[in-house]
This record gives structure tokens, C-alpha cells and sequence, in this order.
């Protein structure tokens, strides 16, 4: 069985962090639907050090979401190092290091795929975390900031001997974003140059995508990110195809509104009505894609303000595509 250190992980999908989606509620149902194990939205590790509300807020989570990692980012090795041991009363079943985030504000700091390239820094920095964290430490990196400079491949080794125990790579440089294709070539020249578990990430948009990665990469499992947008079938689909070699039909409109309607009943519970709805409003556009007059009924959704209105709109949706 596929497993980080001791943790049984029952299938080869991930669900991937994602600043802004992967909250506790869609944790539990990308869970629900497959995933053999998801990770929280990245966590700062000066936000845990100042405890930050909005960090603790990150951290919930519920028994269903196991197995758990939590993220955290960060470019100091001991902020890194007392972030861990903040974590702790959490009980991840992992921590992961983001050294893969492109977005400016973050690599601006020397934080998430800046680190890349600075290979020394990377290592101290799992060093640090590995001999504070109570469980084990992942890596989640990209191919690497650009092709001028230090890639995953040179990365993996010194990652693994500081003390990682499963590294997740994204085939794409920092510079890319999510532009072009993912490069599964890094994938496979990482699996062959270390011996710790090594997750595929990038362009798995479908289960003869995954199967094709993990044929191509002899990658240990695959991460789903974007493609699980309004999409956690994904897992079950993916699963049942690797297992199978059968592709089962996508979700009815009917079966997407109503999970996206419990979805939405999951975040107002957490966050209250006026800021549940208005924070799912991306989600729900995604469940609604290919809906009649999909462009329309964003547009609605995007008004809406109470859960009885976005379940009006849906209702609506689907009398339509029923007429």
C-alpha cells in the first residue's frame, strides 16, 4: 500500500492545496469522493508564530479529511522550525513545505518557489522542520523557477537526505504560472533519483490523463488541483479508471447542483450565511459549468445572497436543461 513514512494513504490521488479553495469543506468532500488524502491551504508560518486568527482558521479540519497534511510556507529556518511545533496540537498526519507557489506576493518574501533557488536554504529549511515536526515532511515544488536555474532534479536528492519523506513536483517553472504544458519528464528523472514516495502534479485533468502520468513518470500518485474546481468527481473517476481501465460518466447537472448546494450549506455553517455565499460565488460558477446559459447564471450567482436564492437559480438551471 502506498504510504508517506507510516501513514497508509488507499489509493494514488490527491487532493493539491489551493489558497482560497481547499477549505475543511471541500477537504471532506473531495474525501468523500476519493481523495486518498488531501492538504490544507498553504499556512504562513509568521501567522502561526503571531497566531493569527486567520491562520487558525486555515488549520480546521475535521477526523473525516484523514490523512491530512498541513501546509505551511515560510524562507527563515527557525520560523520554519517554531511553525512545526505550532502545528503540533493540530495532529497533521503531515506537514508539507510549500516550495511551489508562484504568485508574486509570495515569492516577493523568498517564500514558496523562490526557495528553489536558493538549494541550501530549501534543505536547511527541511532540516529544520523535520527535526521539530512530530510527523512526517513533505515537499510540494516545480520543475524549478526557470530552466537557468536549479531544478527538482538537483533539488530532490538534498530535500530527501534533510528529511523529507515524500516530495510532490509540478512540471512547470515558477516563470510559467500555469501557462503551457506540464513537463512530466522532471517527474520521472525525480522518481529515478530518489527513493522516497514522488507525486506527479500538473495538466491531470481526466483519468486517462492520470493513468498517462503514471505510466509516463512511474510517478507513486498524482495530485489534482485545478481540474477538482466544481469537480471532485475527479477522484472517483480517476480511481475507478486505474483500478479498472473503465471510464465512468461524468456527473449529471442534477448531481452537481446538489452537491454544490451541500457545499454551499457546509461553508455557511462555518462562515455564516452573508460571508458563506459571497465567498463560494467562484465555486459555484465552477459546479455550473456547461449549465444552459452557463454565462448567465454566473452572473445571477454572482448576486445572489442567500442560500435560497442560489438553490432558486439552480432549480431554474435545471428545469431548463430538462425542457
Amino acid at each position: 500500500m502506498l504510504a508517506i513514512e507510516n501513514i497508509p494513504i488507499e489509493n494514488p490521488v490527491a487532493l493539491a492545496p489551493m489558497a482560497g479553495v481547499t477549505d475543511t469543506v471541500f477537504r471532506s468532500i473531495a474525501r468523500q469522493m476519493g481523495a486518498g488524502v488531501v492538504v490544507t491551504e498553504m499556512v504562513s508560518s509568521r501567522g502561526l508564530l503571531y497566531g493569527s486568527e486567520r491562520t487558525k482558521e486555515l488549520l480546521r479540519h475535521s477526523e473525516t479529511e484523514r490523512p491530512l497534511g498541513i501546509q505551511i510556507f515560510g524562507s527563515e529556518p527557525d520560523e520554519m522550525a517554531r511553525a512545526a511545533r505550532v502545528i503540533a496540537p493540530w495532529q497533521p498526519d503531515f506537514i508539507d513545505i510549500n516550495m511551489g507557489c508562484p504568485t508574486p506576493k509570495i515569492v516577493k518574501n523568498g517564500d514558496g518557489a523562490a526557495l528553489m533557488l536558493d538549494p541550501d536554504k530549501a534543505a536547511r529549511i527541511v532540516g529544520a522542520v523535520a527535526d521539530n515536526s512530530p510527523c512526517p515532511v513533505t515537499v510540494k515544488m516545480r520543475r524549478g523557477w526557470d530552466e537557468y536555474s536549479p531544478s527538482a532534479v538537483d533539488l530532490a536528492p538534498l530535500l530527501v537526505e534533510a528529511g523529507a519523506q515524500s516530495l510532490t513536483i509540478h512540471g512547470r517553472y515558477r516563470e510559467q504560472f500555469y501557462r503551457g504544458k506540464a513537463d512530466w519528464g522532471c517527474i520521472a528523472a525525480v522518481k529515478q533519483a530518489v527513493s522516497v514516495s514522488v507525486w506527479g502534479n500538473g495538466d491531470v485533468d481526466s483519468p486517462t490523463a492520470a493513468q498517462k502520468l503514471m505510466d509516463t513518470t512511474d510517478c507513486d500518485g498524482i495530485m489534482v488541483g485545478r481540474a477538482a474546481l466544481g469537480n471532485p468527481w475527479i477522484f472517483r473517476r480517476i480511481n475507478h479508471y486505474l483500478k479498472h481501465g473503465v471510464l465512468i460518466p461524468e456527473p449529471s447537472p442534477q448531481e452537481r447542483a446538489k452537491v454544490a448546494i451541500e457545499h454551499l450549506k457546509g461553508v455557511i455553517d462555518l462562515k455564516g450565511e452573508y460571508l458563506g455565499v459571497r465567498s463560494m460565488r467562484p465555486q459555484l460558477a465552477w459546479y455550473t459549468k456547461g449549465f444552459p446559459q452557463a454565462a448567465h447564471l454566473r452572473q445571477e450567482l454572482n448576486q445572489a445572497v442567500s442560500l435560497a436564492a442560489v438553490k432558486a437559480l439552480l432549480c431554474r438551471s435545471l428545469e431548463m436543461a430538462n425542457s
